[in-house]
């Protein structure tokens, strides 16, 4: 049982082990045979050594070089190239380890440096890859790095061009394919997240809440208002009407009066009146015991020529005494 356990795991370790060896080896072409005459393929660089020294750079197409003497020594890709970063664990700088991945793409630009400034270009540009992710991982913090990760794959391209000009290769992107974080930090990112859609969701109830509040505020007091408005414009029509009625009875009252006058100076206009007082007082008698069971007459109710030769003499003093006034405002308004 142990034996098999034991096995497995040394087999696990040795496949990664090679799937590393494998990403890490760089794929180049077989040098091929020098035959006087030979024939480069295009977006690719033959280097040739004469004597085991550098002689030249073969370029795509029909080249010639010596036998024997020349050596094709190195074969240069230049087309661009994908590689694979492998897992790596990186501290941020809020001490929380990161466990990334990543992709970079690569371009030969100078074959002579490529094959002569460092040994192994594409896994020294690896490690470099590596080194400067972690250093630019350390200067921010885990909420930057989720934010901010356009700008750090720039920040890391350009620290890696700026280490690899001098081995003839230029970085063209980084890209960061897997990021991991430890179990509990993402526990806890993730109660974060929950607690701040719960606080949005709570914002968003309160001020929609507020909105409807404020809406049926506004629609009472437009209501009141109106209400008012409706109030005030019925009583002026009340008031108006009720104006133009005081003024239609006011107007009727001076020409009932204007009528009354001018029947009284004609003949017989004093009977008339006479006749119209008797009718009323015999009216009024009438409607004595309507409103009251109490009912209050004078001594002489029975003389009714009395009480209209009376009212007749009110009549007559009264008409004298306004006679008088009107004479005597007239003469004051000719004095002045």
């Amino acid at each position: 049982m142990l034996r098999s356990v034991t096995s497995r795991r040394a087999v696990n370790i040795l496949q990664s082990t090679l799937k590393y060896a494998e990403q890490s080896i760089r794929h180049r072409s077989r040098l091929p045979v020098n035959t006087v005459i030979l024939f480069v393929p295009q977006q690719e660089a033959w280097v040739v050594e004469r004597f085991g020294k550098f002689s030249q750079i073969l370029e795509p197409g029909l080249n010639v070089i010596l036998p024997i003497v020349d050596t094709i020594k190195y074969v240069q890709s230049l087309k661009e190239i994908a590689i694979d970063v492998p897992h790596q664990a990186a501290i941020t700088l809020d001490n929380v380890t990161l466990t990334m991945d990543a992709v970079l793409y690569l371009k030969v630009v100078d074959a002579y440096k490529a094959s002569y400034g460092v040994e192994d270009p594409e896994y020294a540009i690896t490690q470099l890859a590596q080194t400067t992710m972690r250093s630019e991982i350390g200067k921010i913090s885990l909420d930057k790095v989720f934010r901010e990760r356009e700008s750090l794959n720039i920040a890391i391209v350009d620290a890696i061009n700026h280490a690899s000009n001098a081995w003839g290769i230029k970085c063209m992107r980084y890209e960061i394919r897997d990021m991991k974080l430890p179990a509990k930090v993402q526990e806890a990112m993730q109660t974060q997240v929950e607690a701040e859609r719960k606080k949005r969701a709570a914002i968003l109830e309160s001020e929609g809440i507020r909105e409807a509040d404020i809406n049926v505020a506004e629609g009472k007091k437009r209501s009141r208002i109106l209400n008012s408005e409706a109030h005030r414009a019925e009583q002026i029509n009340q008031a108006q009407g009720e104006a133009e009625a005081m003024l239609a009875k006011a107007q009727a009252r001076a020409t009932s009066i204007e009528i009354i006058s001018q029947a009284l100076g004609k003949e017989n206009g004093l009977n008339a009146v006479s006749m119209n007082i008797a009718e009323q007082y015999v009216k009024a008698f009438s409607n004595l015991a309507k409103e009251t069971n109490t009912v209050i007459l004078p001594a002489n109710s029975g003389d009714v020529p009395a009480m209209v030769t009376q009212a007749l003499t009110m009549y007559k003093t009264l008409a004298k005494d306004t006679k008088k006034q009107l004479e005597i405002t007239e003469y004051n308004d000719k004095q002045s």
